[in-house]
């Protein structure tokens, strides 16, 4: 096992990273890739159902992304503010990072949409975050909506066409400041076609942080402070997936957050806990996976976190060579990008 943060890195060339996402989203390309041998097949992302088997049970994330990019103005200097909404904590108050922080202290004001809705900048939280006190008339999701942008990756530049893009099809509860990517690539025709199947679908539900971003900045990953996000498992998924174990069939897990949720409410026995709260498992390699075997998942970035799951899941140099034969072929990476298969 390898904790140094360099053990992690690999080249990627700019001009890779999926800027816009393809027109139909089960036509991107998939990387099938056997876990154990590292043996690779390219195929297309419809192509998924030929790899899933009946008595199988595929767990989606259901999160909905918020547009909790806000951008404002100081009605005392007409200075431009950016305020990110990152974690709901009443409501009317949210935890958010604001740009630029020097100016935005404790009393500050900020309009945004003519005045529609109003901020005032109560605490700065641990990390340089703050909270803020919103004041508006009407309904704060409609408002929302209204105002807000969708708060995109750092690495993607180009403008959104269409927020519901950056939404899976099965997007239910509301509450994410980044999407589970690797969902971004189902239809709900090819859902419906993987039930016909015969393949059970349990639905979770974890609120993906913008920390999910963060880059680790300690050499010995040993050190690296998880960030924590809101889980939920209910009592009908808990249900579906200790079924699938019990009569052999096999857990896939579409995306990281699926499998954190997985993993954090997973049993010694193998079996899964109905259960809800904050999560923050850091999964790397050499951690004993209790429930998750099979894992659908995107091309991330070189020394993250979620590098480092996906190389827990099968074998770290295995990963990099795969990485580096997705390079070779041109594969389109992180949240707009392609994605890959481990099983």
């Amino acid at each position: 096992m390898s904790t140094l943060l360099s053990d992690y890195y690999y080249e990627l060339p700019e001009e890779l990273i999926a800027q816009d996402p393809l027109e139909k989203r089960d036509s991107s390309r998939l990387m099938v890739v056997d876990r154990r041998t590292g043996a690779v097949s390219h195929k297309h992302f419809h192509d998924i159902i030929d790899y899933l088997n009946p008595g199988d049970c595929l767990v989606i994330n259901d999160t909905k992304v918020i547009p909790a990019r806000l951008i404002g103005v100081k009605p005392d200097t007409g200075a431009s503010v950016e305020v990110l909404l990152l974690k709901r904590h009443e409501e009317k108050l949210w935890e958010a990072i604001v740009r630029p922080g020097k100016k935005l202290r404790p009393g500050a004001k900020v309009s945004f949409g003519d005045g529609l809705l109003t901020g005032e900048i109560v605490e700065i939280l641990n990390e340089g975050n703050r909270l803020v006190r919103f004041e508006y008339e009407g309904i704060w999701e409609e408002l929302l909506d209204k105002l807000g942008q969708m708060p995109l990756p750092p690495y993607i530049t180009h403008k959104l066409k269409d927020k519901n893009r950056y939404q899976t099809v099965y997007a239910k509860h509301e509450g994410s400041a980044a999407a589970p990517t690797a969902g971004l690539h189902f239809t709900e025709e090819l859902l419906k076609r993987i039930e016909e199947k015969g393949i059970r679908i349990a639905r979770v539900t974890l609120h993906v942080g913008l920390g999910t971003f963060r880059p680790v900045k300690v050499d010995n990953i040993l050190e690296h402070h998880m960030h924590s996000e809101y889980y939920m498992i209910d009592e009908e998924a808990a249900g579906i997936i200790n079924k699938t174990k019990a009569s052999g069939g096999r857990v896939i897990s579409v995306g990281t957050t699926s499998t954190r949720t997985l993993e954090t409410a997973g049993q010694a026995d193998g079996t899964i806990k109905a259960s809800s709260g904050d999560t923050d498992i850091f999964i790397y390699p050499g951690y004993q996976f209790k429930i998750v075997d099979g894992l659908i998942t995107n091309f991330h970035l070189p020394e993250s976190t979620l590098l480092m799951l996906v190389s827990a899941f099968s074998d770290r140099e295995r990963i990099l060579k795969v990485y580096e034969e997705a390079v070779r072929e041109r594969y389109r990476f992180f949240s707009f990008g392609d994605a890959m298969f481990i099983v």
